[in-house]
């Protein structure tokens, strides 16, 4: 027999590949259990119907340490879902939800959230890594761009909802993520910078009529954003881009 025969049908490399294709399968198999951990019974999208869990099966609860010192259970079975307000628009499975209520709120659609955790997303060394630029001196605006702050805010309606107060950095990223919006009532609310074009002369958002701007989601804080104040506030402009005019619900031909 030759170097690495065990018998005349089997050798070491035969084993090794083996091996290797009972590992990469045991592999696979991990890796779908795992990912089965969010999102996961599938509810059917109706009131009492029946939830898949899917194969393979969900697994077991495991406890996740955060660097705060904090513990998450993931699969959490006690974790409430986003809240929405919705009904289905036929009787079948999967039909989809058609907003009840105010459809900028109702949390479905482009204005779907996700429940994160209602405490601000963190630096490395622990401190709050959304803020405005009053608390964060050290950064500012570009000699280069445009300084929004005093502009005008325009919604799609060409109105005016508000002017610009301030910019909120993202000081691990270093970008910034929100201008603060100035309201005729006085209040402010949080623009998302992905939702706005800058220009010399104004700031242009085609998601929001200038009169939807009063019912954007605040924050508790005048100077922190938690993550799910960042979700709902962004769902606010993301269910404008459909529902914001009744015109955009149409088809486009």
């Amino acid at each position: 027999m030759e170097t690495g025969a065990i018998t005349q049908y089997v050798d070491v490399a035969q084993l090794v590949l083996y091996a290797f294709w009972a590992f990469f399968a045991g592999l696979i198999y991990y890796l779908l259990r795992e990912n089965h951990r969010e999102g996961y019974p599938m509810a059917p999208g109706r009131e009492n119907g029946p939830k898949t869990d899917g194969w393979p099966a969900v697994p077991t609860p495991k406890v996740y340490k955060l660097a705060n010192g904090h513990e998450v259970l993931s699969p959490d079975h006690a974790r409430a879902d986003g809240d929405y307000n919705g009904q289905p628009a036929h009787g079948w499975i999967g039909a989809p939800l058609e907003p009840v209520g105010n459809p900028l709120l109702a949390g479905v659609g482009p204005g779907a959230w996700a429940k994160r955790a209602d405490v601000p997303d963190m630096t490395f060394e622990g401190e709050a890594k959304i803020v405005p630029l009053r608390v964060a001196g050290d950064h500012g605006v570009a000699v280069q761009d445009t300084d929004p702050r005093g502009l005008p805010v325009i919604g799609a309606d060409r109105e005016q909802a508000g002017t610009v107060r301030d910019l909120w950095v993202d000081k691990s990223e270093m970008m910034f993520r929100y201008l603060e919006v100035g309201l005729p009532s006085g209040a402010s609310v949080l623009l998302p910078m992905t939702f706005s074009v800058i220009k010399r002369h104004g700031v242009f958002v085609d998601a929001l009529l200038a009169e939807q701007f009063a019912l954007v989601p605040t924050t508790r804080h005048p100077e922190q954003v938690t993550m799910l104040e960042e979700e709902k506030i962004t769902a606010y402009y993301g269910a404008g881009t459909l529902y914001a005019t009744p015109q955009r619900q149409e088809p486009l031909l």
